[in-house]
């Protein structure tokens, strides 16, 4: 009986607490023109603030004193073993999209890189011409024409919208740190690439925040414009209509072409997936 009563009380201060924050984003944008592809900017307003203060409190710390006592080298090679991981991600998403020839440029990487590389601390193939283009199951769901949907807002990871919220799901199960059992070894792997993504973007948040006259803004409308010209590999058709968010505001005139004949095949100019920013602002790095 006593559990049943915990849980209850548990659940109406968890419902009391979305509520207030519910309630703060409301209160603090009250003459603002809603945005149609955000239709719950409070909510994601709200979050936005959490994520803030929770980023100055501890990421933005860490992140400096691991950028301290850590050197630049090794910091660098780090850096390239989650990128070299990454890959793995990206061959199974390329293939996904029939992008074979970007599948194949991606397991020349995982081979080169692991093996020459020293499993991936030196990024030994993008110096003999093999690029990186990083995909992810976001990309994959709008490469086979799913819509974006509503805009939102991820606790402590930032930016994402309902697709690529989904996408997450299969990144995850993709990264090969997820299938580690021993959970002490996971998580601190976890923590290791969080904070070194962190570290790596330490000035882009400060710049952010001083030159943006509203961050969440700025913010959210780069997250938007990158991930359409991630699913578009940086030539994405002209838009007639960017209102609806439900009618896949990603094909212009609502006229969605085959999976196959999408305009142009060039990277774009920066290939991690959903880069933004700040430094906790994408899940899809």
């Amino acid at each position: 009986m006593r559990d049943w009563k915990t849980g209850a009380g548990t659940r109406r201060v968890a419902g009391s607490a979305l509520a207030a924050l519910l309630a703060a984003g409301c209160a603090s944008q009250p003459n603002r023109v809603a945005d149609p592809r955000d239709p719950l900017e409070p909510y994601n307003r709200a979050v936005y603030r959490f994520n803030s203060d929770f980023d100055k409190a501890f990421m933005r710390p860490l992140a400096k004193g691991y950028k301290a006592i850590t050197p630049e080298v090794v910091d660098r090679g780090i850096t390239n073993v989650f990128d070299n991981i990454d890959d793995v991600t990206s061959l199974a998403n390329n293939i996904l999209q029939f992008k074979m020839s970007r599948a194949a440029n991606d397991i020349g990487r995982l081979i080169v890189n692991s093996t020459l590389g020293v499993l991936g601390f030196m990024d030994v193939a993008t110096n003999l011409g093999l690029p990186s283009y990083k995909e992810d199951f976001g990309q994959t769901l709008g490469y086979w024409g799913l819509p974006p949907g509503a805009y939102f807002m991820l606790p402590i990871f930032g930016p994402s919208n309902l697709r690529d919220t989904v996408g997450f799901a299969g990144d995850l199960v993709t990264d090969p740190f997820f299938s580690i059992e021993t959970g002490k070894i996971y998580w601190g792997f976890a923590t290791l690439r969080i904070v070194d993504f962190r570290a790596d973007r330490l000035g882009a948040g400060e710049v952010l925040e001083d030159a943006a006259p509203d961050p969440y803004v700025f913010l959210r409308d780069a997250y938007l414009q990158r991930r359409r010209n991630l699913v578009y590999d940086g030539n994405p058709p002209e838009s007639e209509d960017q209102g609806d968010i439900w009618a896949d505001v990603e094909f212009s005139g609502g006229a969605r072409p085959a999976p196959g004949g999408r305009a142009g095949s060039k990277p774009p100019a920066s290939t991690k997936p959903g880069e933004t920013p700040l430094g906790l602002g994408s899940h899809g790095d």
